[in-house]
């Protein structure tokens, strides 16, 4: 009969026959225990419903078995997808995750986020970087713990992981272009955030390389809103055919501007996004649009984390392939 009572140690030690040393050397995996004894060990810990103590387990082994993550205070779709995939990941390999969010990626909110993980004796950071400061603010950052960033742009001063924005936009905007439009619009996200800043360089780019005039771009917040309101703007344009959005949720905005200005799309208009968010497919046509694999983020980060943690030398920069999704909203004209 259960006394309510959390098991020790020591119980353990009890009901295996075993010293509390060798409970710790198999719970820990801190030293050599026959496969027979391991298995004695671990049947007791099942039966007794033991959670070793992670304080106790940081003084014997020294690592306490937590990482830190700072991101920013956001529900879009992109930072907390990479949230999800790096917590999935770190789950994985047995590790939990302390979560501090900044208001404003600030080098000061960041420095003051990453202290407060450092107090907290994690064993490495992680720091969700997609806006321009945060990227910055990791040029003062002390490096006497482990530090990966995620999204923090081409120049971040420390190992960094990220979805190949610039193959996706360059995806994105090859793809309008094979289908004989004369020029791709474009409806670019902030100009503060770094993902928006590689999109729209690369969807620039593409249209240099392909000889093809660039037309004005027409910027959004990431918004369903702020897409309605440039997807307002563009219905005015005759020439208009293609538009690459720089996300999904602006993309739905401006496929209700084109359906309420007499723009049928695909017969029209082409449009594609990027994100490819669960809705995406449901959307009115279903949208063509570049998909992140946010789960194989957080797998390369946690690996980088895990060698810096184990002293080696992680890579300077992992880029994580995007992937174009073709659906309706560029089908046959």
């Amino acid at each position: 009969m259960s006394t309510g009572k959390q098991a020790s140690l020591t119980d353990v030690a009890d009901l295996a026959g075993v010293s509390h040393m060798t409970v710790s050397r198999v719970v820990n995996k801190t030293g050599p225990v026959s496969a027979a004894t391991r298995a004695r060990v671990l049947a007791a810990v099942e039966k007794l419903s033991y959670r070793p103590n992670s304080a106790a387990r940081a003084l014997v082994t020294g690592k306490t078995g937590i990482l830190g993550v700072v991101t920013l205070d956001s529900t879009l779709y992109g930072p907390a997808s990479t949230l999800y995939g790096i917590e999935h990941a770190a789950r994985e390999a047995g590790y939990s995750v302390t979560i501090t969010s900044v208001g404003t990626p600030d080098t000061s909110a960041i420095a003051d986020a990453i202290e407060n993980l450092r107090r907290q004796a994690v064993e490495g950071i992680v720091v969700i970087a997609p806006h321009a400061a945060a990227s910055k603010s990791l040029e003062v950052v002390p490096r006497d713990i482990p530090l990966v960033a995620v999204g923090g742009g081409q120049a971040a001063p420390v190992p960094m992981i990220a979805v190949d924005q610039s193959d996706g936009a360059r995806r994105a905007t090859e793809h309008l272009l094979a289908l004989g439009h004369k020029t791709v619009w474009h409806v670019a996200g902030p100009v503060d955030w770094l993902e928006a800043q590689d999109r729209e360089a690369a969807w620039r780019q593409t249209l240099k390389r392909h000889r093809v005039r660039a037309p004005r771009i027409v910027r959004g917040d990431w918004s369903s809103r702020s897409g309605y309101a440039a997807g307002q703007v563009l219905a005015q344009e005759k020439d208009l055919t293609a538009v690459f959005v720089a996300n999904d949720q602006m993309a739905l905005g401006l496929l209700r501007a084109f359906s309420e200005a007499g723009i049928a799309v695909p017969k029209d208009a082409h449009v594609v996004g990027f994100d490819d968010v669960p809705e995406a497919a449901y959307f009115s046509p279903p949208l063509t649009t570049v998909r992140q694999d946010f789960i194989e983020v957080g797998r390369r980060t946690f690996r980088q984390l895990a060698e810096q943690i184990a002293g080696g030398e992680p890579a300077v920069r992992d880029l994580v392939p995007a992937e174009l999704i073709v659906r309706e909203s560029t089908g046959p004209r």
